[in-house]
């Protein structure tokens, strides 16, 4: 296979090279950064005894969604994506990836609080389209960034680039990913972080820790099986990678290693945890340790101290370990529900090792712990330093939608498979018609199938009142928000009855929340971010079987706001290579699979990055 370099020059000497959207423009994103308005008392530099502060004019108590420091920085990063055919992976067993700069994870995206972030995306694949999603980042009058093909944006075709240029609000940690069906699941994927203030003291950042499930066969033949109601319950994992690593399933003897980090006795460490899985949540701990929680997911909250913490998928937590322990090497377990119904792995003792400096650098720890019961119950007891408080008589009349979850089981042609739906809806999009493009062509026609809830107000809180019918969890994001989690009960929610078991004072707020089994979930955000948002279950599986809804925010604004015309030439490059794909139309809800269609006379999904 040709480098990634021969591959670039290739491409440029045949010209085949598409600008998808143009380079962003200094006059418009540069000019505004040069004017610096404080945002509050000075209070000093960030630093090991002074984390709450923030360059001196900004602190843990400003608040994003009016202060920003400006952008000091343009963070500029080349992202190049392609496919490979016999890759070596991290536990010795050589399959089919889709790698970003040849690397997995991807490369660590760092920025600091109010920067802009720039990302030319080059997809250097021979057979797939792909966008890149940039998990929880709000993208305030910048929905075009958001990376949700078939939404946002057509996805970006072999052999063309295309140019993300967003502004950080947030800081914290999260990710980034492919929202090109599942093919994240195959290793498009990485860490993002925001440097910024914190709510407690710290004296080293020990940088992102991302923990995911990894598979041996690929997402896309994987989810063939899922999908399948006579194969069962979603396949196990093969293995849990703690930073792109772990020892194989079978034994260090087959191959990989134990990912190992080191504490400077003494001192207190930030680690940014973030579990970046396809299907499995977990419950994380570290041996005769404590992790003091002071951010879920881009939501600075007050300390907790908690011995173990439960990650659905797509969560982060910001967590502040103290070396006070022994010099040594100690186990970071990962602990999975028992009973599959938040994901099962066959690695039975998924872990990597914490290490005191001092400590031996190959010994394995000898202390197991205490064994954990893990559950799939999502974590509560946060209290976020930016108070949200809703008058409670706001949660009535249409600000409050329904919107049921339910699975059903139709025959598609190859036997009964397992579809999930949202108001009795599958979502499927369309990958060369995003709804962004409708709204640039003022075009309201889009198909029901699209699951679209035009919510219209402005500045108004909107509640929705999630029902699960079904006895799964389902891990619910939704894009362009950080939401309020006024409540989770089982059964049926009542609004005549049960608003008295609701939180409006400053209730957790997160932009991924795990909704229990036949359960009920409210959340409730501010209409203050007009675009096209998608909500989904970020359970690989579940969203590709159709479990997602789209809200069009303030719609009549949006046109106003971004430049949706660069939409287009990316739509045009996309359309043109889908008449020739031989791997087209999708088989899923690029996000989902077409009714009716016929997987079984074409050609397999894994044989697109064969």
């Amino acid at each position: 296979m040709l480098g990634l370099t021969k591959v670039s020059a290739v491409l440029l000497a045949t010209a085949t090279l598409i600008v998808a959207s143009p380079a962003p423009s200094p006059v418009i994103h540069l000019l505004p950064r040069q004017t610096i308005i404080p945002g509050g008392k000075p209070c000093g530099q960030n630093n090991a005894t002074n984390r709450r502060c923030w360059k001196n004019n900004w602190n843990i108590s400003t608040d994003y969604d009016n202060i920003n420091p400006p952008a000091f920085n343009n963070r500029v990063y080349d992202f190049h994506i392609t496919n490979v055919t016999n890759w070596l992976g991290p536990d010795g067993v050589r399959k089919p990836a889709m790698l970003i700069n040849n690397q997995f994870p991807g490369p660590t995206i760092e920025a600091d609080w109010g920067d802009y972030i720039i990302v030319n995306v080059y997809n250097d694949m021979q057979d797939n389209g792909t966008s890149i999603h940039w998990h929880g980042i709000r993208q305030y009058g910048e929905s075009n960034q958001d990376g949700a093909n078939g939404v946002t944006e057509c996805p970006i075709p072999p052999g063309s680039m295309k140019t993300y240029d967003f502004h950080v609000t947030q800081y914290g940690t999260s990710w980034y990913h492919s929202h090109y069906s599942n093919q994240y699941g195959n290793g498009v994927v990485g860490p993002l972080i925001v440097r910024g203030p914190a709510a407690a003291n710290y004296d080293i950042d020990l940088g992102p820790y991302m923990i995911n499930d990894y598979y041996h066969e690929t997402a896309d033949r994987l989810h063939l099986r899922a999908e399948l109601v006579s194969n069962g319950p979603p396949p196990d994992s093969d293995n849990i990678l703690f930073r792109g690593k772990n020892i194989h399933p079978l034994g260090a003897s087959r191959g990989g290693s134990y990912d190992r980090l080191t504490l400077t006795p003494g001192k207190k460490h930030l680690l940014r945890l973030i579990n970046a899985s396809v299907d499995n949540s977990f419950v994380i701990s570290l041996v005769g340790h404590n992790f003091t929680v002071i951010t879920n997911d881009l939501v600075p909250v007050n300390p907790v101290v908690r011995s173990s913490l439960f990650m659905a998928v797509g969560q982060r937590y910001d967590v502040i370990i103290e070396a006070n322990q022994a010099v040594g090497n100690y186990w970071l377990n990962a602990t999975l529900e028992a009973n599959n119904n938040c994901g099962r792995s066959r690695n039975l003792f998924p872990a990597a090792i914490i290490s005191y400096q001092g400590a031996s650098t190959t010994a394995l720890p000898t202390n197991r712990g205490t064994p954990r019961v893990a559950t799939c119950n999502g974590e509560t007891g946060f209290s976020p330093i930016l108070t949200r408080t809703v008058p409670s008589t706001a949660f009535a009349g249409s600000a409050v939608g329904t919107l049921p979850v339910t699975l059903e089981f139709p025959n598609h042609g190859r036997g009964q498979v397992f579809e999930w739906r949202v108001k009795n809806t599958p979502i499927n999009i369309e990958w060369d018609h995003p709804i962004l493009e409708y709204v640039l062509e003022n075009n309201s026609s889009w198909p029901g199938a699209a699951n679209l809830i035009d919510v219209p107000q402005a500045d108004q809180w909107v509640f929705w009142v999630i029902q699960n019918d079904f006895a799964l969890p389902h891990p619910i994001h939704l894009h362009g928000h950080d939401f309020l989690t006024l409540g989770i009960g089982s059964g049926t929610f009542n609004i005549n009855t049960m608003k008295s078991q609701l939180t409006f004072n400053n209730p957790i707020r997160r932009d991924v929340v795990q909704m229990p089994g036949n359960s009920w979930l409210v959340i409730g955000y501010k209409t203050d971010n007009p675009g096209v948002w998608l909500m989904h279950c970020h359970i690989g599986w579940h969203v590709a079987m159709g479990l997602g809804v789209q809200f069009l925010e303030r719609k009549d604004e949006i046109k106003r706001m971004m430049p949706l015309d660069q939409l287009v030439p990316n739509c045009d490059a996309w359309r043109r290579y889908a008449k020739t794909s031989p791997y087209l139309p999708k088989m899923d809800s690029g996000l989902r699979r077409r009714e009716g269609e016929e997987v079984e006379k074409r050609e397999p999904a894994w044989r697109r990055i064969a």
